[in-house]
């Protein structure tokens, strides 16, 4: 309903009549087609710095074991979660003119101008959307290779392959599928990205995403920003129907790991656990350790946590920060539940009726932009039938919405990997369909069901792009504080955002701690 009304947006006028005069405005500016042309560029060089880095960590985390190795992929993954605005204040504490590593260099060098300057560049935007998806197409990839018999490796061995021809010959081709799944779904994360391109690109570079919430909010054109909605939503949902097809071929049934993990024994082997466990700490962990340095040791220290219970006389706030922290949770426990009830229901649907197109219909929400999804909830309940725009259920709705994908995601491939005899045994034996779910299916989708409500709920908590749109000054949520904190002047509003940044990557964190304990496997997408 939602996008329907985007839609109707996009091809009517006030009175109804047909009128296309928003996608005439937006075929016929070359600022909207340099636009789309960026995103998708900006999205294919992020997707392959992704890839480049993934594979070679997802080599060692199949063949090799070494201390912490679950811990550091349990951590690896609340990047993926965390809101744009928290990666924003955790980059500038790292490499901001003011960050550490600047800090560092002046006092070393004895300089007086930063010499990293990489606020508002396009580099600084590549690399906080590899910091976003790395950990995604390292799951994909190693849950695929763990499935593959090493006996193709062992036989090209024998026929003197070896080095980068068993990479080239052998791997590569094994992994295919897996590499180019993980590829189109980093490739439709970032073509979609709103925060990483507005609060760290500045107003020099502008996706699809950033021009439909400036034509929006600044320009108040709502033809065209529903027009480019559309587009966007078009060209999300082929390829969203390319994951989907290429989901089925990778997911597999339940048969234990192939791939038996073995201690690095030479001096090559250790090279390459210490290079990846050191890259990755780099790449995911350092931004996320400045912002905790900068939170206790900037202008107000430990007080900065204090203040986020009080509202100052001026303040742009309606209410004091702490009080966001509260409606997260409130609205993250709604969303849970609406989106695991849901989740196991299209999940069950998907994987008995095998409809075509039906995965990737279901998948939608998580193709189509969260600012996408909230202008239709702004426009399509802003009256009747369904009036909520002034309504703090606005917010659970269009979380559901977006959380909804991710249950999906986690229920669906245990779905999948049951295998059918064991359904069929079952039968045999005399038990009922209630107790076939119960003995049979629950054991496993009962694991999957929970990693998929810890997803709902994170993501709720660090939900932005659609809540910009609607939340109520009255009811916001973390992320929008966060993102009020930042835009307003003064060492006290910039403290007060790192401290419920800190406190916003802690619930993250503790999450996904839980999905690993709560993991089969390596079942799940994400």
């Amino acid at each position: 309903y939602p996008l329907f009304s985007v839609m109707q947006v996009s091809i009517t006028d006030g009175a109804g009549q047909l009128n296309l005069s928003g996608f005439w405005e937006m075929l016929g500016s070359g600022y909207c087609r340099d636009t789309f042309w960026f995103t998708v560029w900006q999205a294919g060089v992020s997707t392959v710095l992704t890839l480049v880095l993934a594979i070679p960590a997802a080599f060692v985390f199949t063949r090799y074991s070494f201390a912490g190795k679950s811990l550091l992929l349990a951590f690896a993954t609340v990047p993926f979660v965390l809101p744009t605005v928290v990666v924003a204040t955790a980059f500038d504490a790292l490499l901001g003119e003011r960050g550490i590593v600047n800090s560092i260099l002046r006092a070393t060098l004895q300089l007086d101008v930063a010499p990293v300057q990489l606020e508002r560049t396009l580099t600084l935007v590549l690399i906080a959307h590899v910091f976003y998806n790395f950990a995604v197409a390292l799951r994909i990839i190693v849950g695929f290779w763990s499935n593959q018999s090493p006996r193709l490796e062992e036989a090209a061995k024998t026929m003197g392959i070896s080095g980068w021809q068993m990479w080239r010959r052998v791997r590569l081709p094994l992994l295919r599928p897996a590499i180019l799944a993980a590829g189109v779904l980093v490739f439709i994360f970032t073509f979609t990205s709103f925060g990483i391109v507005l609060i760290l690109g500045g107003p020099r570079f502008s996706t699809l995403e950033v021009e439909v919430y400036r034509q929006t909010i600044s320009m108040f054109n709502l033809p065209v920003a529903a027009a480019l909605s559309i587009v966007q939503i078009g060209f999300m949902f082929v390829m969203m129907l390319v994951y989907t097809r290429l989901q089925q071929r990778i997911a597999l049934p339940i048969q234990g790991r192939f791939v038996v993990e073995s201690p690095p024994r030479t001096r090559r082997e250790r090279a390459s656990v210490w290079a990846t466990v050191i890259g990755m700490s780099l790449l995911l962990f350092a931004p996320l350790l400045a912002l905790v340095f900068r939170a206790f040791t900037t202008s107000g220290g430990i007080d900065n946590f204090l203040r986020l219970g009080t509202n100052p006389r001026g303040s742009v706030l309606f209410v004091p920060p702490l009080i966001a922290v509260g409606n997260s949770v409130v609205f993250a426990v709604a969303t849970t539940v609406l989106a695991v009830s849901l989740g196991i229901l299209t999940s069950i649907l998907i994987e008995s009726r095998r409809v075509r197109g039906l995965d990737a219909l279901f998948m939608l929400p998580l193709a189509t932009s969260a600012v996408t999804l909230g202008l239709g909830y702004l426009i399509g309940m802003g009256g009747p039938p369904l009036n909520l725009r002034s309504s703090a259920l606005l917010v659970p709705l269009a979380h559901t919405l977006v959380a909804l994908p991710f249950v999906i995601r986690s229920v669906l491939p245990a779905l999948r990997m049951i295998p059918r005899n064991l359904i069929d045994a079952a039968r045999v034996l005399g038990e009922s369909p209630r107790g076939v779910w119960r003995r049979v299916l629950l054991p496993i989708v009962g694991r999957a069901t929970a990693v998929g409500a810890t997803f709902a709920f994170t993501v709720s908590m660090g939900e932005f792009g659609a809540s910009l749109f609607i939340a109520r000054p009255d009811t916001p949520t973390m992320p929008v504080v966060i993102f009020r904190l930042l835009g307003q002047p003064g060492a006290s509003n910039y403290g007060q955002a790192l401290a419920m940044s800190v406190i916003l990557m802690m619930v993250c964190a503790i999450a996904f701690i839980s999905i690993e304990r709560l993991r089969m496997g390596a079942v799940g997408e994400f």
